[in-house]
């Protein structure tokens, strides 16, 4: 089982790019195919990107395509998290997920057993 550490979270104004790295333990990253999610205060945690053990398949909420890129890197073991263009709206606390499944169940499953999760990084985006 893997073990995530989520960085790169910030303050940021409207406009402005941040990008989140999570970065695993474990010799199996790219055994995983890895995801993205967040919450914001008083809401329900939501999805907001995932991408397959090689890649090669990407998965983005509607809230965020076009301006939030998902990417990963299987030799450092982490995964990437580019966000531009970023509004008061994207301000939550991401997530990263791993799990030995295809990126479209990280897309469009909330959890699952045998998910892991990391400790999350606060984005605030100010207006």
């Amino acid at each position: 089982q893997v073990q995530l550490v989520e960085s790169g979270g910030g303050l940021v104004q409207a406009g402005g790019s941040l990008r989140l790295s999570c970065a695993a333990s474990g010799r199996t990253f790219s055994s995983y195919a890895m995801g993205w999610f967040r919450q914001a205060p008083g809401k329900e945690r939501e999805f907001v990107a995932a991408i397959s053990w090689s890649g090669g398949s990407t998965y983005y909420a509607d809230s965020v395509k076009g301006r939030f890129t998902i990417s990963r890197d299987n030799a450092k073991n982490t995964v990437y998290l580019q966000m531009n263009s970023l509004n008061p709206e994207d301000t939550a606390v991401y997530y990263c997920a791993a799990e030995v499944a295809t990126a479209r169940t990280i897309a469009t499953m909330p959890n699952t057993p045998t998910r892991t999760w990391g400790q999350g990084t606060q984005v605030t985006v100010s207006s």
